[in-house]
């Protein structure tokens, strides 16, 4: 059976974009779309029924509209409207999803950070891995970006954008940072040896994570990127370029499913490029 990637879908132009960025990778991959658009619930004002049934009867002509465009492509399609919370709905369609892609209002340095909070709800909450589309002209991009930092998360992440860049044949940049320890302002410079193993032990950090990768994907170019910096910096800089980033989330738990980690909000915050945030 096909796997079934969700798009969620608003009359916004990043959300436009996440359906064009869907159909693309569908029409590739022989995945099904399942396009999901919400519509806020009742709170028993006198009159709404009318202008809900006017919502989601425009909603579902919206839904039909970007389907036809995501039929043409020869990708196969369903249209789901809910009634709710759009956060908690698409959270909820993402548990039998391989993927979940959402559009961002973010055009690039200049225009301020992704503005609401919605978009970092969903992409925390989600079952599977959420793509965020940013309201940018990626054309002509190429290349996958990745984040790595060792954890479990990273490898899940590694593993992902492994398989987009190979599919492509595109280049890995595989990205690792460290940062010194703080210092009172009285020290004014860390000892060379300390600087260097900093390095040493975040380049081995990083080939541990990379093994395997030859063996399973043979003509699959990386290139290894391990410098001193904020990762979300180094990770969006190169990610300029390129077609696609991916980072891994680090919330467990019941609460802590709902955060992000640091790195992968901050990176959400200004979109270099389409991410895939991966848990």
């Amino acid at each position: 059976m096909r796997e079934k990637v969700i798009v969620g879908v608003t009359n916004a132009d990043g959300a436009h974009r996440a359906v064009d960025w869907a159909i693309d990778r569908a029409a590739r991959r022989g995945e099904r779309l399942e396009l999901v658009a919400v519509v806020g619930g009742a709170v028993g004002v006198v009159g709404e029924g009318q202008v809900i049934d006017d919502a989601l009867r425009e909603t579902q002509r919206m839904l039909e509209a970007q389907a036809e465009r995501v039929r043409a492509r020869g990708v196969a399609v369903e249209t789901r409207v809910g009634r709710g919370k759009p956060v908690d709905e698409l959270i909820e369609a993402s548990n039998d999803a391989a993927l979940l892609v959402i559009g961002s209002d973010y055009r690039g340095p200049g225009s301020g950070p992704a503005r609401g909070a919605h978009g970092i709800r969903v992409t925390a909450g989600a079952h599977c891995p959420v793509a965020v589309v940013p309201d940018l002209d990626l054309t002509g991009r190429s290349g996958v970006v990745v984040g790595v930092d060792g954890s479990e998360i990273s490898e899940a992440a590694i593993a992902f954008a492994a398989a987009e860049a190979d599919a492509r044949g595109e280049v890995l940049t595989a990205v690792c940072t460290w940062s010194p320890f703080a210092i009172p302002l009285e020290v004014r410079s860390f000892p060379d040896d300390y600087l260097e193993n900093m390095q040493s032990l975040t380049e081995e950090t990083l080939s541990i994570s990379l093994a395997g990768l030859r063996e399973q994907y043979p003509d699959l170019v990386v290139h290894r990127v391990v410098e001193s910096g904020i990762a979300q910096t180094v990770i969006n800089r190169l990610a300029a370029d390129a077609r696609l980033s991916v980072v891994g989330t680090h919330g467990r738990g019941a609460i802590a499913r709902f955060l992000l980690g640091s790195t992968s909000q901050e990176v959400l915050a200004r979109l270099a490029t389409t991410t895939v945030v991966v848990r």
